[in-house]
C-alpha cells in the first residue's frame, strides 16, 4: 500500500503520530515552497516528479512545520507494508516502489535517496531506511511472538512487497513495456511499464516492481474512481439499498439498470469526479466536484450514468497526457471492483475506444504478492507463471458511434475545469475562511 509519509516512528520505533494518507491534501503550502526553493525544472530532472500534496516528502514537510515537537522525537519514517515487516521480523527495509513514490527525496537514476535535495529540504538522509530493495527480497523471517499470534512457523520468510497499484499491475500480467493498466478501485490509478526517463511532468514515476533497477512505472492517478458511485449510493439510493436488504439485486446493480437506459452522454450530462481536489494531470488541491448541465429532465439515473462517465473521461484524460498516449488497437487491461458492471466497462471502452479487457476472476494486489512470494523463495521459478494464472476473456470492445460522441462531450469535459477553476479556489478559500 502506499500510506503518504509512512508511520512516523521514535527511537524505540513505536508511532508518534498516525502516517498521512496519500489522499490527505494539507500540505499545499508546503508544495508551494518546494516549487520556490527547489525549481520544478531541478527537482524532476533528479527524482522524475513534480511536487504535489499527493506525494509523502511533501506531508512530511507538513509534519515538520505544524508539529515540531513530533518532529523532534521521529527517527525514522516507514511505509505501513515496511512497519509491519519490521514489526513481523525486527528488520528496517524500503521497496523501491515505496521509496520512489515518496517524490522530491528519491534519485531516479541512481535508484537511492537524493542527498543534495534532502539537505535542501531540511529532511535527514537517516529518517528513511538505508535498505532499499528489490520486492521479492526475503526482509527476514518471522519472529517468535507473532509466530504464535498467528500460528505460523517461526522463521517464515517474510518479503519486502510494493505499492498496491504496481502490484496489482503485476497480477495483470504485465512483465514487458508498454502495456497500459488501469486498476480503478476508491481512485484510478493508470500506468505504463518502460525503460526511458520520464518526460512527462504531470503525471507521477517510480521503480516497477519487476526489474527495479531498470524498469520504471509512470502513472497517472485520480482521485476518485470507484468512491463516486458509493457516495451516490449512500446518499441517494436508499430505495435500491433497502431492495436490496429484502434479497434483490445489489444497490449498484440497480443503478447500471437504470443507467443503462439512458443515452451515452447522459443527455447533456457533465460530471468533473473532483470531489477529493485532483491528482494528475490537473494537480489541483482546490478542485471540486462539478454536475454541469442540469435541466429539469434530468433524473436520477441520468446524474448516475455521467458519474460512471466522468471516471472514464477522467481516464482518458490521464492516458493522452501520457508519453504513450493512445492509439487506435490498444487494448487496456483493467482490474478492480469496476470489473463487476457490465456497463461501466462498456462506458470505458466507449469513451477511450480502446479493447477493454479484463481477467475472467477479479484478481488485485494478492495476487502479486502470491507471485511475488513464490519468485522470492525460490517456489516459482520466474514471473511468467503468471501467465498461466491469469486469463482474459472478457472484452469490451468499443462502439465506434459512441466513441465519436463521446469525443465531442470530452473536449468539452476538458474545457470545463479551466472555465471553472478560479471560482473553485474562491469557494475553497471561502469554504476554508467559515471553518
Amino acid at each position: 500500500m502506499y500510506g503518504g509519509t509512512g508511520v512516523p516512528c521514535d527511537e524505540n520505533m513505536d508511532p508518534v503520530r498516525p502516517c498521512i494518507i496519500w489522499m490527505d491534501r494539507r500540505a499545499t503550502e508546503e508544495s508551494r515552497w518546494v516549487e520556490v526553493q527547489i525549481g520544478l525544472d531541478r527537482l524532476f530532472r533528479i527524482t522524475g516528479n513534480g511536487f504535489d500534496p499527493y506525494f509523502g516528502f511533501t506531508k512530511i514537510l507538513w509534519i515538520k512545520k505544524h508539529e515540531p515537537q513530533n518532529w523532534a522525537r521521529i527517527k525514522l519514517f516507514l511505509p505501513p507494508n515496511a512497519y509491519v515487516i519490521y514489526k513481523l521480523t525486527g528488520e528496517v527495509a524500503i521497496d523501491y516502489s515505496s521509496a520512489g513514490n515518496l517524490g522530491g527525496i528519491f534519485d531516479l537514476k541512481t535508484r537511492n535517496w537524493s542527498e543534495e535535495l534532502m539537505k535542501d529540504l531540511g529532511i535527514p538522509k537517516t529518517m528513511m531506511p538505508a535498505r532499499i530493495v528489490d520486492a521479492r527480497t526475503v526482509i527476514g523471517g518471522l519472529n517468535r511472538m507473532f509466530s504464535e499470534e498467528l500460528g505460523l512457523p517461526t522463521g517464515l520468510p517474510v518479503l519486502g512487497g510494493g505499492i498496491d497499484c504496481i502490484v496489482a499491475t503485476l497480477s495483470a500480467g504485465v512483465l514487458e513495456p508498454n502495456q497500459h493498466v488501469a486498476v480503478i478501485g476508491t481512485s484510478i490509478n493508470w500506468g505504463v511499464v518502460h525503460e526511458q526517463f520520464p518526460t512527462n511532468r504531470t503525471l507521477v514515476t517510480m521503480p516497477y516492481i519487476k526489474d527495479p533497477l531498470t524498469k520504471n512505472y509512470t502513472y497517472g492517478g485520480a482521485s476518485t474512481a470507484g468512491a463516486l458511485p458509493r457516495w451516490f449510493r449512500d446518499n441517494f439510493a436508499e430505495l435500491e439499498k433497502e431492495k436490496e436488504k429484502q434479497g434483490a439485486k445489489s444497490a449498484y446493480a440497480a443503478l447500471d439498470d437504470l443507467a443503462a437506459e439512458i443515452k451515452p452522454g447522459s443527455e447533456g450530462l457533465l460530471v468533473l469526479p473532483y470531489f477529493m481536489g485532483e491528482r494528475s494531470p490537473i494537480w489541483d488541491t482546490n478542485a471540486q466536484g462539478t454536475i454541469f448541465g442540469l435541466t429539469l429532465s434530468h433524473t436520477k439515473a441520468h446524474v448516475y450514468r455521467a458519474i460512471l462517465e466522468a471516471v472514464a473521461y477522467s481516464l482518458r484524460h490521464i492516458m493522452e497526457t501520457s508519453d504513450a498516449g493512445v492509439k487506435s488497437g490498444d487494448q487496456c487491461v483493467l482490474v478492480g471492483g469496476v470489473t463487476k458492471s457490465k456497463l461501466w466497462k462498456q462506458i470505458f471502452a466507449d469513451v477511450t475506444g480502446l479493447t477493454i479487457v479484463s481477467p475472467s476472476r477479479n484478481i488485485e494486489a494478492p495476487l502479486g504478492d502470491a507471485l511475488l512470494a513464490g519468485v522470492g523463495t525460490g517456489l516459482l521459478k520466474d514471473y511468467s507463471v503468471i501467465k498461466e494464472w491469469v486469463s482474459f476473456d472478457d472484452r469490451s470492445e468499443p462502439n465506434e458511434r459512441n466513441y465519436q460522441l463521446y469525443s465531442q462531450y470530452f473536449a468539452q469535459y476538458k474545457n470545463l475545469y479551466p472555465v471553472l477553476a478560479n471560482n473553485m479556489k474562491a469557494l475553497a478559500e471561502l469554504r476554508k475562511a467559515v471553518g
